[in-house]
């Protein structure tokens, strides 16, 4: 079983919270750290922005990777929200053990959909 970490932006605390409660919740997470306080420059329409945002570390395994930016996607405010997946390639086997045994088993969320 692989996981990952996806990383999120967001502008606010609100969002941050409501992102990170609706996915631990629904077990498509493990765990969601908010990080506060990151400064964003980038470039959007052909300008520089400078915007004061949240970072989300989501912690999932790889097969969840659709239906997070999927619930990301409906509960974001931004029109393209930064939605980034990394691998994690090495871990404490017990705390990878601990992702796989608080998300849910894309299979049964198929069964779960298809009901």
């Amino acid at each position: 079983m692989k996981n990952c970490v996806i990383y999120c932006t967001v502008q606010n605390e609100f969002s941050a919270s409501l992102i990170a409660t609706t996915l631990v919740e629904e077990k498509l997470a493990a765990c969601v750290s908010i990080i506060k306080n990151v400064v964003s420059i980038y470039s959007w329409e052909g300008m520089s922005q400078t915007d004061n945002e949240l970072i989300l570390m989501i912690k999932t395994r790889e097969e969840l990777f659709d239906s997070v930016k999927n619930r990301i996607l409906e509960l974001h405010e931004a029109q393209v929200p930064e939605i980034i997946a990394v691998p994690i390639t090495m871990g404490l086997d017990s705390y990878q053990n601990w992702i796989t045994s608080e998300t849910k088993n894309p299979d049964e969320m198929v069964k779960t959909n298809a009901e």
